[in-house]
């Protein structure tokens, strides 16, 4: 098929995508479904509105086509199954012809904040890096190279031009020295040009931390260099990779204990807010968030922002928690806090990104994991996070959350809660700036509605994700950096 054939561009990405850290999903027989119904009912209603299919779909109608056919679809599976969805996307049928309609139904003028975002800076000296792009279809974004298509331009424009993202962090990626395509000096530039076009700190840096690499307490000298030079909002470690597997709590005798010293070190320079990856770990044990309770519990003083909330995207489905048996995904953070006295809304936050992104094709699942995060971690402890540039634009997930609702039904049986506005106002942004301490900027320095909408449109080459999309280019990117 042609490169330029909108027939591959959807409004709402299903994938499959990874963020190099999984082996991407294949996609399912409903999500292929949702996908052949948009494309066959695009023609038409592009017709009713003058529009050509590509601009259709790209606009704020052809998500909500998207989203009410996705809807109907996973409805369909679940009553084919003598079940009933647990989740869905409320969408108004006439969104798909009524501009205005479908803006108020995937529009909104709150905060967004992405909790996790990366960009990749590539040049002569990061030769290591280039597995990280090599392979991966990013020659869509019409640049010559595609290691260009993770630059800070692109990124830039795709969360802060193409989305409704008002303010961001800058997270570390889990390469470290200055092989790594993502250096706190490349995070500078970007948050100084950012500050350039908007002059209201819209970006936030972390420190990326890696205390089982080196000589002992060499990293830790490193955390104050950074808070020296910079404004480090949060430090970023990855217990599982690179190099020996750690823990947080310090609680296995044959692994480097080093958490316990590194916690220490983000006390004494007074940056209290710890951002580890969780979940997603490609097999790896020390992903697992088996740590976060007791290091939690051991230091009240520190916020722990969970990423990825310990999902994993095993074969096993998520579905309600479980009180017995060996807990996996998100039960295993859930467990973990239960088990060391962790009280909804204490210390420990549950970040998003990836895991909305994964979740959204199937709204029964993502109904059970915002469902137990909301009521084990609690409304003001869940961070929006996109895990961008990986998925393009987060527009679509964006859209995609504002419409999703947890069904009455499941609501009285386990006891969620409703994602009511307000609910989705924090977990967009408001939490964000509480737990970072932050205001939201006084400036608007953003595109209105219908400028982020015509901006997509007007793309010049198609909207895709970034990051890989088969086992074979994740398992390459991981023999580049020594993961496997």
């Amino acid at each position: 098929m042609p490169e330029d054939d909108d027939g591959l561009e959807l409004p709402i990405e299903l994938g499959p995508c990874s963020n190099g850290e999984y082996d991407p999903v294949p996609l399912d027989a409903v999500a292929r479904e949702a996908m052949r119904r948009t494309r066959l009912d695009a023609d038409d209603h592009a017709r009713r509105l003058r529009l050509p299919r590509r601009a259709f779909l790209r606009s704020v109608g052809g998500a909500a086509l998207m989203l009410l056919t996705l809807d109907a679809c996973h409805h369909e599976a679940s009553r084919a199954k003598g079940s009933r969805p647990g989740g869905r996307y409320r969408v108004p049928p006439d969104a798909t012809t009524e501009p205005s309609v479908a803006r108020d139904a995937l529009g909104g003028d709150e905060l967004v904040v992405d909790a996790q975002t990366h960009f990749l800076e590539f040049d002569a000296s990061h030769d290591a890096g280039i597995g990280f792009a090599a392979g991966f279809p990013q020659a869509a974004c019409g640049e010559h190279d595609p290691r260009d298509c993770f630059s800070v331009q692109h990124y830039l424009d795709e969360l802060f031009v193409r989305s409704d993202t008002s303010m961001a962090v800058l997270s570390a990626v889990p390469i470290a020295g200055e092989s790594s395509p993502l250096t706190i000096d490349a995070m500078e530039r970007a948050r100084r040009a950012l500050d350039h076009a908007c002059g209201d700190g819209r970006l936030l840096l972390h420190g990326g931390v890696f205390p089982q690499l080196g000589r002992a307490g060499a990293a830790l000298d490193g955390m104050a260099e950074l808070t020296a030079h910079h404004p480090i909002a949060a430090w970023k470690v990855y217990t599982h990779t690179p190099g020996p597997g750690w823990w947080l709590d310090d609680h296995e005798a044959g692994a480097p204990r080093v958490g316990g010293a590194f916690l220490q070190r983000a006390r004494e320079l007074d940056v209290t807010t710890v951002c580890v990856h969780k979940g997603l770990g490609g097999g790896s044990g020390y992903s697992s968030p088996v740590d976060i309770g007791p290091a939690a519990r051991s230091h009240p003083d520190i916020r722990f922002v969970v990423y990825h909330s310990g999902f994993d995207t095993v074969d096993q489905p998520e579905g309600p928690y479980r009180e017995t048996g060996a807990p996996y995904g998100v039960d295993r953070l859930v467990r973990s806090l239960r088990d060391n006295g962790i009280a909804p809304g204490a210390n420990v936050y549950a970040e998003l990104g990836s895991t909305w992104w994964n979740l959204m094709r199937d709204p029964t699942q993502a109904a059970h994991v915002l469902g137990k995060l909301l009521v084990h971690v609690g409304p003001d402890n869940v961070l929006w996070g996109t895990d961008s540039i990986w998925y393009g634009s987060p527009q679509d997930q964006i859209q995609a959350f504002r419409a999703f609702e947890i069904t009455t039904e499941l609501q009285e049986r386990y006891g969620y809660p409703a994602l009511t506005p307000d609910v989705k106002r924090r977990i967009l942004g408001a939490n964000a700036l509480k737990l970072h301490g932050v205001t939201a900027p006084a400036t608007a320095c953003k595109p209105n509605a219908a400028e982020i909408e015509q901006a997509r449109i007007e793309q010049p080459y198609p909207h895709r994700t970034y990051g890989p999309t088969t086992v074979a280019a994740v398992r390459d990117l991981w023999r580049t950096h020594g993961v496997v």
